[in-house]
């Protein structure tokens, strides 16, 4: 379970070539979910679907970019994130990485530290919860703007 700090966003063609793998065709709505998602990194469909409004090449609706980003997620091309709000948020990084979470604005920053994620890594190697068999660690720091600054 080491953490993975070196990767990057999926490029379009990387983007492609993991949806033929999963037998999925890379339609127009599709490359336009994950452009968006290219530069809002974490966010909901109707963010996603303002994106896609905002550049003006596709006419999408917000339950087709939500249906979009869950298939990816069930993909695991994007993962989920659950806000405190209880609104779903999509990642494009799939890789394990910790999540600052702005708890006031519903936005949601990604934390590299390999250091906590092997110290948390460790930790759990050593504990047993009985019935249960660990499978992932998944780490979201949940905070809140100091007064000098408002946001993520």
């Amino acid at each position: 379970m080491a953490t993975q700090t070196n990767s990057t966003i999926p490029s379009l063609d990387e983007f492609r070539t993991r949806l033929k793998r999963h037998g999925l065709k890379a339609t127009r709505q599709r490359l336009e979910v994950h452009e968006a998602m290219m530069v809002l990194g974490h966010a909901s469909a109707d963010l996603v679907t303002e994106e896609i409004a905002r550049r003006g090449r596709v006419k999408v609706t917000v339950a087709s970019v939500y249906n979009i980003l869950s298939q990816l997620a069930d993909l695991k091309i994007y993962s989920r994130r659950l806000s405190s709000n209880n609104k779903m948020y999509f990642d494009i990084n799939n890789f394990r990485h910790i999540h600052l979470y702005d708890k006031e604005n519903h936005r949601f920053r990604d934390i590299f530290d390999d250091e906590l994620a092997e110290l948390v890594q460790a930790h759990l190697k050593r504990r047993r919860f009985r019935g249960f068999t660990v499978e992932d660690i998944d780490i979201q720091l949940i905070a809140r703007p100091t007064r000098k600054s408002k946001a993520l």
